[in-house]
């Protein structure tokens, strides 16, 4: 390969990504830049604050965004390496290694995926081998861009560690920016890759030793691709933040945590104190928006004999029964696989655990149902994206009384789930949110000739009833279990750890 030439280069010199032909590429071989090349954005800052707050938290992030002002000084007057030297040690200096790559391999890909170029996209993706050259830490992208894009190599910046902690230090030849990228493509290609794809006069050294280079420009701002055509869908994703952090949203975030924590505090005990039938006009008082459609079903008449009503939902949050109960009016008893104990205590309904034994279970729900209505998820744990997970059959085998129950909820700061953290937190965060909303639908009870009680079989039903309530929320029937999302996002079943790899082809249409 011939030497990396400085990058002197106007951008002029090279044709923009949207003159680049993306057919016919199947044995080519393609080398691009990430950010503002591979993504939209140009700025690596929110990435760092994702990991700076879900692994060391709100004084972790507080650190980055001190340090900012001066990361962003050393990048425009200084050095590109610089400024990232900078961003690199305040995100990561002490972080357990094991945190960082779980949060890279649960949290960072739904946030890349959202910012993939369309244009850059188009042309990387058509190429048979694909390789990646970045600035950022190799730990953070990896896993993203060789799970979910298909990247053959990454060549990204190493990190240094002592005792399986991350030093904040750069290891190996640097930072690779400018000539270090050039040298690093020398060093593992043999040949000249056939495009090389960039956005900056960083980008220019490495992209003159490719038989082909296109500059992604600035203006005018590309669209995402998007999300219905991601190369492969986000089921599962981690980490307590709905949104990217810019610096200004994440002092704006850090200001609101100590209010929104006061309030979230006064909307549960709202909940938790308050008799049922107000709880609804109190959390609009306190600005959670709660919507009900369609009827629900009288309470169940004991004097005849019949049993309760078993409520099945789609599963949101932990807190998908106390809203179906704010919609009712009145307490809905609830059973729970993994509920933390002070969600029980706070709970505002009664909760039963499952013991995840098929016959103490079933006979526990048969008790429940002779005392009247139930709540019950059958989707054994909760999905944020627009996904239904595999409704287990066993409900179905229990009572005839099914009323499908088809729930929504919109959070604009935070997630009120986790597959990592203390699911305690769960409802604080949930309602810390400024305005969280819930939408509730009751859909019309399941007829009798479509019951086991007709002689369908539990997991017709179970298939049914899971199309039904995909149908209302637009959402789509996945084949996915409670152990599938969390071998995806925590590298484990609940019991043995293990990091296995999530198969798309698990997705099916309703």
């Amino acid at each position: 390969m011939p030497k990396p030439q400085p990058p002197s280069v106007s951008p002029s010199a090279f044709p923009t990504i949207h003159d680049c032909f993306s057919t016919g590429r199947d044995n080519h071989t393609v080398v691009a830049d990430m950010d503002g090349t591979l993504l939209c954005g140009r700025s690596s800052f929110p990435y760092f604050a994702l990991v700076a707050f879900e692994v060391g938290g709100i004084l972790r992030l507080l650190f980055l965004l001190l340090a900012s002002p001066l990361a962003g000084i050393l990048y425009y007057f200084i050095s590109e390496s610089a400024g990232i030297r900078v961003l690199i040690f305040s995100t990561f200096v002490g972080m357990r290694v094991a945190d960082i790559e779980s949060v890279a391999r649960a949290v960072l890909p739904k946030f890349y995926s959202s910012d993939l170029h369309q244009e850059t996209w188009r042309v990387f993706s058509a190429c048979g081998r694909r390789c990646v050259l970045t600035a950022n830490p190799r730990v953070m992208v990896e896993g993203f861009l060789k799970e979910y894009l298909g990247v053959d190599m990454v060549l990204g910046t190493e990190i240094g560690s002592y005792k399986g902690r991350a030093t904040g230090l750069v290891v190996g030849p640097g930072f690779l920016v400018g000539t270090n990228k050039a040298e690093a493509l020398r060093k593992a290609f043999s040949d000249a890759p056939d495009i090389g794809i960039g956005d900056r006069k960083t980008d220019f050294p490495f992209m003159r030793l490719c038989k082909e280079a296109y500059i992604v420009p600035p203006k005018p701002e590309a669209e995402p691709v998007p999300y219905n055509k991601l190369p492969k869908p986000i089921v599962f994703h981690d980490g307590r933040l709905v949104q990217k952090l810019t610096p200004l949203a994440a002092l704006l975030t850090l200001l609101w945590i100590p209010i929104g924590f006061v309030l979230a505090c006064l909307r549960i005990a709202a909940g938790s104190l308050l008799p049922m039938p107000l709880v609804y006009y109190a959390f609009w008082a306190l600005g959670v928006r709660v919507t009900v459609k369609g009827t629900p079903p009288p309470p169940p008449q004991k004097s005849i004999g019949r049993t309760g009503n078993l409520f099945v939902c789609s599963h949101r949050t932990l807190l998908d029964p106390i809203f179906l109960s704010t919609a009712l009016g009145r307490p809905i008893p609830a059973v729970t696989y993994s509920l933390s104990r002070l969600s029980e205590i706070i709970s505002p309904i009664k909760t039963v655990r499952l013991s995840r034994d098929r016959t103490t279970d079933a006979n526990m729900i048969k008790k429940l149902l002779e005392q009247g209505d139930l709540a019950i998820c059958p989707e054994g744990t909760t999905c944020r994206e627009p996904f239904l997970l595999r409704f287990s059959a066993l409900f179905a085998e229990l009572t005839d009384e099914l009323v499908p129950v088809a729930m929504s909820n919109k959070m604009s700061m935070f997630h009120g789930t986790t597959a990592r953290g203390w699911k305690g937190m769960d409802p604080f965060y949930f309602f810390m949110n400024p305005s969280p909303a819930y939408e509730v639908t009751f859909l019309n009870k399941l007829p009798r000739e479509l019951t086991c009680g007709s002689g369908k079989s539990s997991h017709d039903v179970a298939n049914y009833i899971q199309r039904t309530i995909a149908a209302t929320l637009s959402y789509e029937c996945t084949r996915f279990t409670r152990k599938d999302k969390y071998k995806a996002l925590a590298g484990n079943d609940g019991s043995v750890v293990e990091k296995p790899r999530l198969a798309a082809s698990k997705v099916m249409g309703c």
